[in-house]
C-alpha cells in the first residue's frame, strides 16, 4: 500500500464508510485535532523516563485512535465492528483514578500557574492546550451530529490529567510552578 493516494489532492478526504467530505469539514477538524494530540503525547512519551506515566500514555494513545475512528465514522458503525474502537465510562474513571493518584502528591493550587517548567512538563502543558482544542471541535461537531457523550467526557477528563501530569513531572524535576 502506498503512502500517497492522490485522492485528497482536490481538498477532499474519505470518511469511514466511503463518504467524501472537504478537509475543512468540522468532522475532519475534530479527528485531526485528536490526531495532533496523539502526536504530542507520543512526543511526551519519547521524552519521559517514568515508566508508569509512559504506560498510561500508551493506553491513552490507543484510546485517542479509537476516538478518532469514531469521529471519522459518520454512520457510527466502527465501534460495533472493532472492539478496540470503543471508549467507555470505565476508561473515564481510570483517568480520574490516575488524576487522583498524582494530585495527592501535589500542593493544592492557590492560583493559576503559567505553563512551562521542565521539558516534559512543558510538553504536557502543550498537550493540554491541544486537548482543549480537540474538545472544542468535538463539542461543535456534536451540535451538528450526535456523538457518544463519553467521547467528550473522556477528552475533558484527559485535559485535567495532562495538567496534573505537567505539575507532577515538574515537581519531580524540582521545578517550581510560577503563579499568575
Amino acid at each position: 500500500m502506498k503512502i500517497y493516494t492522490k485522492t485528497g489532492d482536490k481538498g477532499e478526504t474519505g470518511l469511514i464508510g466511503g463518504t467524501r467530505v472537504l478537509k475543512s469539514a468540522l468532522r475532519v477538524e475534530a479527528y485531526g485535532e485528536v490526531d495532533e494530540l496523539n502526536a504530542v503525547l507520543g512526543y511526551a512519551r519519547a521524552k519521559l523516563t517514568d515508566e508508569s506515566i509512559k504506560e498510561h500514555l500508551l493506553g491513552i494513545q490507543r484510546d485517542l485512535f479509537a476516538i478518532g475512528a469514531q469521529l471519522a465514522d459518520p454512520r457510527g458503525q466502527v465501534e460495533k465492528k472493532a472492539e478496540k474502537a470503543g471508549v467507555n465510562e470505565e476508561r473515564v474513571k481510570e483517568l480520574e483514578a490516575i488524576i487522583d493518584r498524582y494530585d495527592a502528591t501535589l500542593q493544592p493550587l492557590r492560583s493559576f500557574i503559567l505553563p512551562g517548567g521542565a521539558e516534559v512538563g512543558a510538553i504536557f502543558h502543550l498537550a493540554r492546550g491541544v486537548c482543549r482544542r480537540a474538545e472544542r471541535r468535538m463539542v461543535a461537531l456534536s451540535r451538528e451530529t450526535p456523538l457518544p457523550p463519553v467521547l467528550i467526557a473522556y477528552v475533558n477528563r484527559l485535559s485535567d490529567l495532562l495538567f496534573t501530569l505537567a505539575r507532577a513531572v515538574n515537581q519531580k524535576a524540582g521545578v517550581e510552578e510560577i503563579p499568575w
